[in-house]
């Protein structure tokens, strides 16, 4: 079974260079907030942030491999995804042998699809049922 990636930021993308990326666990959902990138899009102003929302999501890991791990190879998915720095929805082979075990389950659902998003010091993976993307304004 082959891997696909399904790019989900059409419209926005996390500040490049300080995301500073925050998990927030709350009785319904896992969230995972960023500063917002306001040069490559429009209609976003410096220091905003931004939220995913992962709704019934079974579990998730905020993971060490950067860029620079990345493109020398040592991501699961380095010769795979399409590209550095994107949110995608993974289907088919998840290469889970291939993943570090650091895991936070947290069952709020069956999680039945898997997302990972590059950041830029961080891979950030959950396993969820839907998303919303909510923004949180300036901060």
């Amino acid at each position: 079974m082959s891997t696909e990636f399904i790019k989900l930021n059409e419209d926005w993308n996390a500040e490049p260079n300080a995301p500073y990326e925050a998990i927030l666990v709350q009785e319904n959902y896992v969230e995972l907030s960023f500063f917002v990138n306001p040069w490559a899009y429009e209609g976003y102003e410096d220091e905003e942030k931004i939220a995913l929302r992962f709704y019934g999501c079974s579990r998730y890991r905020l993971g060490d491999t950067n860029d620079e791990g990345w493109y020398m190879g040592q991501c699961r998915f380095s010769k795979l995804a399409p590209k550095w720095g994107e949110f995608y929805e993974v289907k088919g082979d998840l290469k889970l042998s291939e993943c570090a075990n650091d895991w936070e389950v947290v069952n709020h659902g069956g999680g039945l699809k898997h997302f990972l998003f590059y950041l830029r010091d961080n891979t950030f993976e959950c396993d969820a049922e839907s998303f919303e993307v909510v923004r949180l304004g300036i901060t």
